[in-house]
């Protein structure tokens, strides 16, 4: 059996040759070496070590092609990103429903999962012609659904399904990936320790070179991961406006250990009981570090809103986040209705999860958690 290989010069090598392109730009080396280590040092079986490898090689092959395009396109750097919405929050705390619910105005430019994945333009494709890639990408999502009914009731994706940002940093080697890798070493704490400045930059050109190939009116993204660069978005970013969603921790903190364990159950060996204090770590720090970055930046920036609220009360949630950023909301309120109507919680089903079965208790959650929970009177479930 062939041995899945992380060299780091034969994947650049092979970047190289299906592109015809070579100029993978700077200031990525450093994060290529750390994933690349974190995949061959860690217990991935055969097939996640093969799905690892095609997957930096796609991430090479997307950076080559970005690159390529903003520099054979210089009129992208000009485009303006403004007054962006961003919902962040700590993971499984109604971030997605919120997110989902307020791409329903079409004013709004959310990211699509497909072109979060494919950013790079497909060259010979005209104007407004359907893209093929996300043909394909759809199919895989449709087995995926089939295989993994219990992936799809905790997170239901599509190709179209307005996506996590975050998918656009994969390319910079840096950033949390996919949110396994940040849970392993080094990887792990080599990202903890890195400014994130500059992904924030490479980030930003994504976002003018998807608006280029598909201009919208105002950017309307998400992701958890936004707690780490809160300050490195809004230097970028300063008329951005940031809903920030808050739940009971202990239920949060239950939900993306089991998310994240099955996520990494596909690909490695790896014991739920050891899983849940790295991945409470993970998850207090960013909050922590989020929090600070938050209280050195303008107040009229952010707006906090409650899981139950978004469950129980999505239109007054709306309502609230249009006021609070001076956007009239006129007659897109009919479809941002119809959608709230058309997906209650828990249609794809439900997501059953226990802390205790990831080595955690509810005392030791609360009491990470405390100074947040007592900072913005969080409701215990």
């Amino acid at each position: 059996m062939d041995e899945v290989s992380f060299d780091a010069e034969a994947l650049l090598a092979e970047a190289r040759e299906e592109t015809g392109l070579d100029d993978f730009g700077a200031g990525y080396r450093e994060g290529l070496a750390m994933l690349l280590r974190s995949y061959e040092e860690n217990p991935f079986h055969r097939a996640g070590r093969a799905r690892n490898r095609l997957r930096v090689r796609r991430l090479l092959v997307t950076r080559l092609r970005v690159l390529d395009a903003l520099r054979r396109h210089p009129e992208i750097h000009e485009r303006p990103i403004r007054q962006p919405w961003y919902v962040t929050g700590i993971p499984r705390s109604g971030t997605s429903a919120l997110f989902n619910l307020l791409a329903a105005d079409l004013s709004a430019r959310a990211l699509r999962n497909w072109e979060a994945r494919i950013p790079e333009p497909l060259e010979g494709l005209p104007p407004g012609a359907p893209d093929p890639r996300r043909a394909a990408l759809e199919a895989s999502y449709e087995r995926g659904r089939r295989e993994q009914p219990e992936f799809a009731a905790m997170h239901y994706t599509t190709a179209d399904t307005p996506e996590e940002c975050v998918l656009l940093q994969g390319s910079a080697f840096h950033g949390v990936q996919t949110g396994v890798e940040v849970m392993l070493e080094p990887y792990g704490s080599w990202f903890r320790a890195q400014k994130q400045d500059g992904l924030y930059a490479y980030y930003a050109d994504l976002l003018r070179l998807l608006d280029w190939q598909r201009p919208g009116e105002r950017w309307l993204l998400k992701s958890p991961a936004h707690l780490w660069g809160i300050r490195e978005l809004l230097a970028t970013f300063p008329d951005a406006c940031v809903v920030w969603s808050h739940r009971d921790p202990v239920a949060s903190i239950a939900s993306v250990c089991s998310l994240t364990h099955l996520l990494m159950r596909a690909w490695m060996e790896v014991e739920a009981e050891t899983l849940g204090p790295t991945v409470l770590d993970f998850y207090a720090t960013s909050l922590e570090r989020g929090l600070a970055a938050r209280d050195e930046a303008d107040p009229d920036r952010f707006l906090d809103v409650a899981h139950d609220a978004i469950t129980r009360e999505p239109m007054r949630v709306v309502r609230g986040i249009y006021a609070r950023f001076g956007r009239p909301l006129g007659a897109e309120v009919q479809a941002l209705e119809a959608h709230a109507r058309a997906h209650p919680k828990g249609e794809h089903g439900e997501h059953a999860y226990r802390l205790e079965r990831y080595g955690l208790s509810a005392e030791m959650v609360r009491e990470r958690f405390r100074p947040y929970t007592e900072r913005f009177a969080i409701v215990r479930e």
